[in-house]
């Protein structure tokens, strides 16, 4: 008899949604999570006060010798550093003269504690895109086959958002929006006015604005205006896996975590054609072991999941297991983070804003929707927001006394960062492999990440790079701070995986010989196995993934439980 009915590999994102899905329709699930069990009352540092943080909560230069990768990202310090890794004790290699930054963490909850909470849905335009364009391979659903997941998700999770009526951007079932600032509703009628189609709208965020009966119940409650979701909300008020989906999935009984384990490879019968269970290793004991169920979903992060298929070869399956088609590994994309603006608005400095709000304004794609885009495919969304100054920026400059202390209680001026999220195209050449020698201290094989930009990158980044330019002049900006677009080259962009949405190395499609998944989420090749973590997808779009990653994680799992009920799977 096997130890559970679906084992869950990664309790992030995606994982705790396949528990919560499997455990409410009664099955015994395990979640396996290589990281330790995160505990919100003891591991959570948004009470933690400045006086009581090391360094007054900055980078440390031994923080940069020990995190030199993941200590670049914005959410990361003192209060933080906890969730990310050490880079020298996780490994990889990239080839030469190339650059890639892989940015994560191993815990409970995984990036779903980290996450910018951006949650936006992909439209029609998105899940035609390769078709029409001929990239890649088309998509085997549609915005049709997914709107009502989609729906499903939004309502539990809790996404904050305003309804606009844009065919880019579908609307969905949400909370109120954080309120623009009095300065970025300056910025909004003045792009707007110049440039009739562009939309500047608030972010859409998985923050609860009014919580729901069913979110109150799960411990949950509404956000507080403190922007201090990188340490992890006690209040359960952004949506993650430990605030979410794995509480009601314990409620249950039915779930099972099983922390600090890696899991090395899956175990596969030539004789039925099936998984039976996966390899583990516990991180803290290094003793080996097998865990057996009659279906495996894997949801350890695109770049993981493709290791452990890799790992999984065997005589039969000399290229990785569910690797018939050959495109494991392959197609790995991101979003380019790139063509930064910023500048100082002018005025209302009679003004100030409610708390720190944890978002901002969204700027939906219009290249090649709204406005052509000349010599290249695709779009790009921006993200931004304007607000006031305060003592923070100047808390590190010289100065004593009590004109210091004045210039710190003096609200600054009404300052702007912008930034373009733009699509990376599928491309086979762009891959995860596992290298041919070195492992990292457990043994397991470390990944070789080879990704480039390509023309089509640059050029998005060019003129997305002229447009962020053009919208802060014409609201009126000054002091304004950009790039230069002629400047702009693959070698001096900003590196693929600084967007932190990788994804698409076990691709869906609608055929087996050119695709890892069919439209479930389902392997081609062993019909127990389930991905739904970010190496599903087909296509990047410029829109933040986790909802959709969310959205197809319980649609799979429905689909999953009813193979099973029927006795298929």
């Amino acid at each position: 008899m096997a130890d559970f009915d679906v084992i869950v590999v990664g309790s992030g994102m995606s994982g705790g949604w396949v528990a919560k899905e499997m455990a409410e329709r009664g099955f015994k699930v395990g979640v396996i999570e290589r990281g330790r069990d995160t505990q919100p009352a003891k591991d959570y540092t948004d009470f933690v006060d400045p006086w009581d943080t090391p360094n007054l909560d900055w980078t440390s230069d031994r923080d940069r010798e020990d995190y030199p990768i993941q200590s670049e990202v914005y959410a990361f310090n003192q209060n933080t550093k906890q969730y990310w890794v050490k880079d020298n004790v996780h490994p990889y290699e990239t080839p030469e003269g190339q650059d890639y930054k892989w940015r994560r963490g191993y815990h409970k909850g995984g990036r779903s504690i980290m996450w910018g909470r951006q949650s936006y849905r992909f439209s029609e335009i998105d899940f035609e895109a390769n078709k029409k364009e001929g990239v890649g391979v088309d998509w085997p659903v549609r915005y049709a086959d997914i709107k009502p997941w989609y729906d499903y998700v939004e309502k539990f999770a809790g996404i904050s958002g305003s309804m606009e009526g844009l065919e880019i951007l579908p609307d969905g079932i949400f909370q109120p929006a954080h309120d623009l600032t009095c300065a970025e509703v300056e910025f909004k009628n003045k792009v707007e006015a110049t440039f009739p189609g562009r939309k500047v709208i608030p972010g859409r965020a998985a923050n609860l604005t009014e919580p729901t009966e069913e979110q109150i119940a799960l411990g949950r409650g509404k956000c507080q205006a403190r922007s201090l979701c990188e340490r992890g909300c006690s209040y359960g008020a952004y949506f993650s896996s430990v605030a979410a989906t794995l509480p009601a999935a314990e409620r249950t009984g039915n779930m099972t975590l099983i922390p600090d384990t890696a899991v090395h490879s899956v175990i596969h019968d030539a004789e039925t054609g099936r998984l039976t269970g996966v390899n583990t290793f516990n991180m803290k004991t290094n003793k080996s072991g097998i865990l057996t169920a009659r279906v495996i979903f894997l949801n350890a992060g695109t770049i993981p999941t493709s290791m452990i298929l890799l790992n999984s070869a065997t005589s039969d399956q000399p290229n990785g297991m569910a690797n018939s088609s050959g495109q494991l590994g392959r197609n790995l994309m991101d979003h380019v983070a790139g063509a930064r603006g910023y500048g100082i608005m002018p005025g209302f400095q009679d003004k100030y804003h409610y708390g720190r709000r944890p978002n901002g304004f969204y700027i939906p794609r219009f290249r090649n929707h709204t406005e052509s885009g000349e010599g290249y495919l695709r779009g790009y969304g921006y993200q931004g927001r304007i607000f006031r100054g305060n003592w923070r920026g100047s808390a590190r400059g010289a100065g004593v006394g009590t004109a210091f202390k004045k210039q710190n209680r003096t609200p600054g001026p009404w300052v702007m960062g912008m930034v373009a999220f733009a699509e990376i195209l599928p491309d086979e050449r762009n891959r995860v492999t596992l290298h041919a020698s070195k492992t990292d201290k457990w043994g397991f094989p470390i990944p070789v990440i080879d990704q480039k930009h390509r023309e089509n990158e640059v050029k998005l980044i060019k003129q997305a790079t002229r447009d962020t330019r053009a919208m802060l002049e014409a609201a009126g900006l000054v002091d304004i701070d950009t790039d230069n677009p002629d400047e702009i080259a693959a070698e001096n962009m900003s590196p693929p995986g600084n967007g932190i949405h990788e994804m698409g190395t076990a691709r869906m499609g609608r055929d087996p010989q050119t695709s890892v998944l069919n439209k479930w989420n389902q392997s081609w090749d062993v019909p127990n196995l389930f991905i739904t973590d970010g190496s599903f997808m087909t296509s990047a779009g410029c829109q933040n993934p986790s909802l959709g990653y969310m959205a197809f994680s319980a649609r799979a799992a429905d689909h999953a439980a009813k193979l099973m009920k029927d006795g298929v799977i």
